[in-house]
């Protein structure tokens, strides 16, 4: 069954530490690399900067680009390395991506996101998927939505994730854009209704599983973005309340420990420990010991040469 619940590509935050600390949480959840360009993925560091381990799987690769040459090369390289399925980004608004005519701007150009896709899915047996707003700028109408679909889904691709925003190309912050336009999910509901054949995911402003929950009764999967990284242990239910599986449950003290192997492996090898904490800083929010926790962490975990020591410091902080 595809995966009815994931946690959004998010830059500077979905990285492989964060990925992996998740799996402390949920071992189902579908995961998402940050956004990386064709043209990175093609002539990068390929282990630095698609390198993951195997505790993170079930994990999307997400990219971003507009060559349909370059993007099957891409396809291919993901399914190489392991990765369960590639996404197009056809949803990010910041000028940056726009300069190099990907993310957002390319819901105008529904054929030539066609042929990424088509070239794509021909270059690998992973599912090949599309992340998308409602809109952009005045091409917002449900209709316009439709059109996008429709053209796109012709490829053959059935996974469509779709952020119930629409994108203002110009005037707006990528922050802005995730909070001024207004949410519409009426119309990602009626888009699951016109196209029943197709895998419909919803993303924007969830913040609770009851939500998720209400959601699903529309759609076939809900993305949760900020609030997965706000809120992590948001996550510790879904694999038993999602996936109806006896998978291991564990307190948050138990997550915290249970990441001190793969701590103390990174940071023997060089890498700064608040690399991997910046990520767990949230673990307690809403709970007692909470700050104490941060405060600990955050004066600590910059120094060269420190590893988990830090946390179990930390951890003495918090009530058990």
């Amino acid at each position: 069954m595809p995966n009815p619940l994931s946690i959004a590509p998010m830059m500077d935050r979905t990285d492989r530490h964060y990925r992996y600390f998740m799996r402390k949480i949920t071992s189902r959840t579908l995961l998402y690399t940050e956004m990386v360009t064709s043209a990175a993925i093609m002539h990068g560091d390929k282990e630095h900067l698609l390198g993951f381990s195997e505790e993170e799987k079930p994990l999307s690769l997400q990219v971003g680009g507009d060559n349909p040459v370059d993007l099957a090369e891409c396809a291919r390289i993901a399914e190489g390395m392991g990765y369960d399925e590639i996404n197009l980004n056809v949803g990010c608004p910041s000028s940056r991506v726009q300069s190099g005519n990907f993310g957002a701007c390319l819901m105008v150009q529904p054929q030539q996101v066609a042929d990424c896709i088509a070239a794509m899915i021909n270059a690998t047996k992973i599912p090949v998927t599309v992340k998308h707003r409602i809109g952009v700028d005045d091409l917002d109408s449900y209709e316009d939505m439709v059109n996008f679909v429709k053209v796109v889904s012709q490829t053959g691709c059935e996974r469509f994730t779709v952020h119930a925003r629409k994108a203002w190309l110009q005037g707006l912050s990528p922050k802005e854009n995730r909070d001024v336009p207004p949410l519409r999910y009426d119309d990602v509901h009626r888009l699951k209704q016109d196209f029943p054949h197709l895998f419909i995911e919803i993303n924007g402003g969830f913040k609770n599983l009851v939500q998720v929950q209400q959601h699903l009764q529309s759609v076939d999967a809900v993305m949760i973005g900020r609030a997965a990284y706000d809120n992590p242990y948001l996550f510790a239910t879904v694999d038993k309340d999602f996936y109806t599986e006896s998978a291991p449950f564990f307190n948050r003290h138990e997550v915290v420990e249970n990441m001190y192997d793969y701590i103390d492996k990174w940071t023997e090898k060089g890498l700064k420990l608040n690399k991997i904490t910046r990520h767990m800083l949230q673990l307690f929010a809403g709970k007692p010991g909470s700050r104490a926790w941060k405060q600990h962490i955050s004066e600590n975990s910059c120094r060269f040469g420190v590893g988990s020591e830090v946390l179990r410091e930390a951890l003495a902080k918090v009530p058990g």
